[in-house]
């Protein structure tokens, strides 16, 4: 609505008057805010693990990928986390939400438009052309009674907040990629050495077993059997080969780099990790875990949407002002002040509907953070259970291959004195091969038990040390 004012016009006193009803109504209608304020669910979690572990938490407060001795990994996880492409799409998640703040907190502020006109007519009554240039600036506000828009901003907040969550949650799961695929790298290097090691003594035996065979000593079963267990050796060869290359290309794809050699640092050997882990308490997690904060994060920012859509089901205020001059007459000038409230009738139910919608959506992330809490506990005890139990098994498989090596070599010592058969010493030479295979696996087991608890925990980052603070 515009309107023309003059300094006779008494029409602007019921303006100024409503003017400042609305300023001084203001701030006690702005305190008003609808739906429920967001309070963590009471969740029913155990005082301790079930496994006994540590309590501490300094180890897990720091980067645990600095604990690593090798400088090479350390190296592979600095350039995928430089380097990774889904870490760089989660960072542009992030910029994405942290727009989207801004996009919504403009709602709370007044909106300010401007336009500039002109037209030049012509008639039959006069000669010549009639011009004439406007400029006008329009204010408009929103009054957020009910508090909707405060409650979509605290929305698009805690959306925010989960982008970041996410990108801890990836930034974790990478390193403990990284570290996993590169033990594992290690380990293969190591069973691909015992099968060449092994595949070269074998041949050997072959050719003493051909040399009997050819003096009539041995049977041709025997050396048949030599042949079948060198080709064992050699497939083995093969095997390691296909999987540590396939391994290294997995390592490049998360460095963001196409299939290329990994540069190798420590042998699986001479990996020290620290010999106690610190789990802390159970309720740690919900605090420590990215992926049970970015769950609570989306369940908060739901409950503020129910605020937003029952404030839907009542009327909103607008108040705008408008202000121009025309150009041709700069004394000639204009203002307008309205206001506008806007309710919905037959569409209420409509309305309705959707505080449903929103509460059902919210029962849903509820449950999805309830999940989140007992599938962290989960992987907890499983990799407590892990650490324990790898550690256990390689102690007993480097027992087993020490005992197969000292039977190997006194088997052959009774075949070569013919007190035994070829078979004994068949039967001895691959359970040696297999022991030692065993306990290289056994041992990176062990290491990415280790890095399986680190993850599970959260550890690698200190809550509420590194979330942006947004004004």
């Amino acid at each position: 609505m515009t309107m023309k004012t003059t300094p006779g016009n008494d029409h602007r006193i019921p303006w100024i008057r409503m003017g400042l009803a609305a300023f001084i109504l203001l701030p006690l209608l702005h305190s008003c805010k609808l739906g429920p304020d967001y309070v963590r669910p009471a969740e029913p979690l155990p005082a301790a693990f079930r496994q006994d572990f540590p309590a501490d938490t300094t180890i897990a407060n720091t980067p645990w990928w600095a604990l690593f001795r090798d400088t090479t990994l350390v190296g592979l996880i600095d350039a995928t986390l430089e380097n990774n492409k889904d870490l760089q799409s989660a960072i542009a998640r992030m910029d994405e939400a942290r727009a989207t703040i801004g996009m919504v907190r403009a709602d709370l502020y007044p909106r300010i438009n401007y336009s500039v006109s002109g037209n030049s007519s012509v008639n039959t009554e006069s000669s010549g052309l009639t011009h004439d240039y406007t400029g006008v600036a329009d204010v408009s506000y929103t009054i957020d009674i009910w508090g909707r828009i405060r409650r979509m901003s605290e929305a698009a907040l805690q959306e925010y907040l989960a982008t970041e969550e996410a990108y801890r949650a990836l930034t974790i799961m990478l390193v403990a990629g990284v570290a996993t695929a590169y033990l594992t790298l290690r380990d293969l290097d190591n069973r691909l050495i015992i099968s060449e090691q092994t595949a070269e003594t074998w041949q050997e035996n072959l050719e003493i077993v051909q040399a009997r065979f050819k003096g009539g000593f041995v049977s041709e079963v025997d050396l048949n059997q030599a042949k079948i267990q060198l080709l064992g050796a050699q497939t083995a060869i093969q095997t390691f080969t296909r999987l540590r290359e396939q391994t290294e290309n997995a390592i490049s794809i998360l460095q963001g780099k196409p299939p290329q050699s990994i540069p190798r640092g420590l042998a699986l050997q001479e990996q020290i990790f620290p010999p106690t882990l610190p789990a802390g308490m159970p309720s740690d997690l919900l605090d420590r875990r990215p992926d049970v904060r970015m769950a609570e994060r989306k369940l908060q920012a739901q409950t503020e949407r129910i605020g937003a859509a029952e404030a839907l089901q009542y009327p909103s205020i607008t108040i705008s002002a408008d202000m121009g001059f025309n150009f041709i007459n700069p004394f000639y000038g204009f203002a307008a002040l309205g206001a506008q409230i806007l309710g919905p009738i037959f569409n209420n139910h409509s309305a309705k509907q959707q505080v449903e919608i929103e509460k059902a959506r919210t029962i849903q992330l509820l449950n999805d953070y309830e999940f989140a809490i007992i599938n962290a506990l989960r992987e907890v005890e499983d990799a407590m259970i892990a650490v324990k139990t790898y550690e256990k098994e390689f102690s007993l498989r480097k027992e087993q291959m020490l005992a197969s090596g000292e039977a190997m070599k006194l088997s052959w010592v009774r075949y070569d004195g013919g007190l035994t058969s070829y078979l004994e010493v068949l039967d001895l030479q691959r359970s040696f091969f297999n022991a030692q295979l065993n306990a290289s696996e056994a041992l990176q087991l062990q290491l990415t038990s280790t890095i399986r608890l680190y993850q599970a925990l959260g550890g690698g980052w200190i809550p509420g040390q590194d979330t942006l603070q947004l004004q």
